[in-house]
């Protein structure tokens, strides 16, 4: 069965044309704009002072993870909670795994314990497509390899749309590793949809090489020199160098990096209203120099609080449930 085909609702009684979240490839922007409003409604409700809704009351999710995690791993979970849903976490190190056991057995071994979703993330790209394959119960990528991240994307979004009143002609930078970074490609499927102008930059051995595959949503523009990527640009994604990702060093080393592609405060200074965004974890002096980090146009922090009320969105609008706050 085609996977694409799988994820099609014949009735879209929630808005979502998709019963499962695998990327945001097949994503379009009335989607991803009916995600970020609801975000922003679930945003609301972590402003209260009782900060949970009976959403997802009898709903089972499995926290499905074969990477470590901490960010995406705790706001999902954070999610979960706040929806009300019952929530199982499972980890490989320690389990049925480390003996052997495959992912389609493991997941159905799981879903034999009567689940409605699973949150997967795992180092082999298609992870989650694969899944679909197994179980019946909804899947959602939390990041597969080197694949994509579509709820880190969605978060990213939300931050960028508190402020710029629109998507339409608005300049993004991605600039690192953009090659073994899923975050980048979601983040570039998910900004040319929504109309906006995506430039990436990097090291040449950190670039993929056939970006005009990347996606049919539109076209990059390409530069290997950190001060063209800035220039009339509204917003800088730094990413993290992913060396467990590489094979070998793809560049001399972490110092040159910083001197090349490491926005510093000279940066801040001349761009007066460039938005600094980072997925996390930062390497202080490296992606980001530290005064960066803690610059007050830097909003790393606030991609952190908006990851929480992306994945109630996201579990809100799958499962089927009435919102009810």
């Amino acid at each position: 069965m085609d996977p694409k085909q799988d994820n099609q609702k014949e009735t879209p009684e929630n808005g979502l044309r998709h019963r499962h979240l695998l990327g945001l490839s097949d994503y379009d922007s009335d989607e991803i704009e009916l995600i970020l409003e609801t975000a922003q409604q679930f945003r609301d409700v972590l402003n209260r002072p009782i900060r949970r809704v009976p959403t997802l009351r009898g709903i089972t999710v499995v926290n499905l993870f074969f990477e470590p995690s901490t960010r995406t791993r705790i706001s999902f979970e954070l999610a979960e909670k706040r929806l009300s849903a019952d929530t199982v976490n499972f980890t490989a190190s320690g389990s049925s795994v480390s003996k052997g056991e495959s992912l389609k057995d493991t997941a159905q071994n799981i879903e034999a314990m009567k689940i409605d979703m699973v949150v997967l993330r795992h180092v082999s790209p298609g992870a989650p497509h694969f899944l679909t394959r197994c179980v019946d119960a909804v899947v959602i990528n939390a990041g597969d390899g080197a694949h994509e991240h579509p709820t880190q994307a969605l978060l990213d979004l939300l931050t960028m749309s508190d402020h710029f009143e629109s998507f339409k002609g608005l300049n993004v930078s991605i600039i690192g590793d953009i090659l073994h970074s899923r975050v980048a490609r979601s983040n570039i499927h998910g900004l040319l949809a929504m109309g906006a102008n995506v430039t990436i930059c990097g090291p040449n051995p950190l670039l993929p090489i056939h970006l005009d595959k990347l996606t049919d949503k539109g076209s990059v523009r390409v530069t290997h020199k950190l001060d063209e990527a800035l220039e009339g640009a509204d917003v800088a994604m730094a990413l993290r160098i992913q060396m467990e990702r590489q094979g070998r060093n793809l560049f001399p080393s972490t110092r040159e990096y910083h001197e090349q592609f490491g926005i510093q405060m000279k940066h801040m200074k001349h761009h007066k209203d460039l938005l600094v965004m980072h997925p996390g974890p930062v390497n202080r002096g490296v992606e980001l120099a530290s005064e960066v980090v803690d610059h007050e146009r830097a909003v790393i922090l606030n991609q952190v609080t908006n990851g929480v009320a992306v994945r109630m969105a996201v579990l809100y609008l799958l499962s089927g449930s009435r919102l009810e706050t």
